[in-house]
């Protein structure tokens, strides 16, 4: 089977690998490297300026761990970061990852081609590569796994110097002194911690009352208070409505006449998914809303062409886009699929703490028409939170009255992309706070807390 794949993101090379494993006649056109916006422009080289900023972090709690300098100098005091240093190491981590991607993706016998992917119809792709030439390739499926561009307002057109969204960003060479960051959720929210660990004097805009808005409110309230105790200044119920640049700064207008002054700014403020260009009105799917309606097995208004990842809208995440590719060739290829479950995926926040999420949110309880009861275990009394200073945070499980099947929760604490992972299995198996009360863990670990709030669910409506 030909199958033609437009985009070299998630959803893109984990449906050539899918596919190539099926023995298809596999195709990539990419205008860059393997990975796509995820791994060259936002989750990988995102996550790696973090893990500097917790290095920074890091020395400034040495000194309370017993940990200091010859002299009995505090550490903490002497730290200070190489921003060149750590944009070459950020941007040489996504480099070899897209590298790696494309050597395995390459090795499983799928053919990446270079250039720019049009839809000439339900079975045909036009490919314009760099040097100019042009050919069509025949396809019985045709995927289209072309991502997202930042978000512009018309004011606030990035120029790598004084002005970024998350593509500019990397080119920094010093450390801002005073970083205006437009936008509260999760990139502005994370990207705004980082800086600010670095030593920026932060400014975080943010339209809604709370940080985060989309997130678990007790969640918030967490990071927002870690956030104030580092110094970052959040101006709330505000909303970037002009810019203006000057050879020293900028200053972002937030009211009739509000400004705030800084020396850069950045603009996390979502993503838009790139449909342009594509020829798919042409070839019939639907488009109308800016983005591609899909079903559940990825397959868009017409049979022969699918869709994944930030271009269908909805939920965009790396592993979103990565289902939906494997999904859609599953599908075209004839193999058994379940249809993508949205109330099983698992979402991280990397911010310190990381706020990591799956299933049934506290906002969607009253409106969930079912009887649900919910626990909530502070990690203060975590042993192994206390050994390493991370005791902010919290464990919150949602579990059916009556069965007990966990329906969701959510982690705040160090390492919940990783501690979300047992209530993730137990959303998507459908599994009760009995079974998860019984599983051993580790001691002392954060994980111990998980089977401790699911323990204490069970003891709500026994027997479960």
């Amino acid at each position: 089977m030909r199958i033609v794949i437009i985009g070299g993101g998630p959803g893109g090379y984990e449906a050539a690998l899918v596919a190539a494993e099926h023995a298809s006649d596999v195709t990539v056109v990419s205008r860059e490297g393997l990975g796509g916006n995820s791994v060259l422009w936002d989750c990988v080289p995102s996550k790696a300026l973090i893990v500097s900023a917790q290095a920074m972090g890091w020395m400034q709690s040495a000194n309370r761990l017993g940990v200091r300098l010859e002299g009995g100098t505090d550490i903490g005091d002497h730290s200070t970061v190489a921003m060149a240093a750590v944009m070459d190491r950020v941007k040489g981590l996504a480099s070899n990852q897209s590298a790696d991607i494309g050597k395995k993706v390459a090795a499983s016998g799928v053919r990446i081609i270079e250039g720019e992917g049009r839809v000439l119809g339900p079975q045909r792709v036009e490919v314009r590569e760099p040097g100019g030439a042009v050919s069509e390739l025949p396809a019985d499926a045709i995927l289209v796994a072309t991502g997202s561009n930042p978000r512009v307002l018309p004011f606030s057109a990035p120029d790598a110097e004084r002005v970024f969204t998350s593509r500019e960003l990397y080119e920094l060479r010093e450390l801002p002194e005073r970083l205006i960051v437009v936008g509260s959720g999760a990139t502005g929210a994370e990207y705004a911690q980082a800086f600010s660990k670095f030593g920026a004097d932060v400014h975080l805009i943010s339209s809604r009352d709370q940080v985060l808005p989309k997130e678990d409110p007790d969640a918030a309230a967490v990071i927002e208070d870690a956030f104030e105790r580092w110094g970052m200044t959040i101006h709330r119920q505000r909303r970037a409505v002009d810019m203006e640049r000057s050879a020293d700064g900028v200053r972002v207008r937030v009211g009739d006449d509000e400004w705030v002054e800084g020396t850069h700014a950045l603009y996390c403020i979502g993503q838009v998914p790139a449909v342009e260009g594509l020829g798919l009105e042409e070839a019939g799917v639907d488009t109308s809303g800016g983005t591609i309606p899909v079903d559940g097995v990825s397959r868009t208004s017409v049979p022969t062409i699918y869709a994944a990842g930030d271009v269908t809208g909805g939920t965009m995440l790396a592993s979103v886009a990565a289902m939906q590719g494997r999904n859609a060739m599953w599908h075209a290829l004839g193999q058994a699929v379940e249809p993508l479950r949205r109330d099983a995926i698992a979402a991280c926040i990397f911010t310190a703490p990381e706020v990591a999420t799956v299933g049934l949110t506290s906002e969607q309880i009253p409106t969930a028409q079912m009887p649900v009861e919910t626990v909530t275990l502070d990690l203060a009394g975590n042993p192994r939170a206390k050994m390493a200073e991370h005791t902010e945070g919290f464990i919150k499980i949602h579990a059916l009255a009556g069965s007990g099947t966990v329906l969701g929760g959510a982690v705040v604490a160090a390492g919940a992309s990783d501690l979300i992972t047992p209530l993730s299995v137990a959303v998507y198996n459908r599994l009760t706070v009995s079974q998860l009360a019984h599983s051993l863990t580790i001691y002392p670990s954060m994980g111990g807390s998980v089977q401790e709030t699911a323990r204490l669910l069970m003891a709500r409506q026994e027997p479960w």
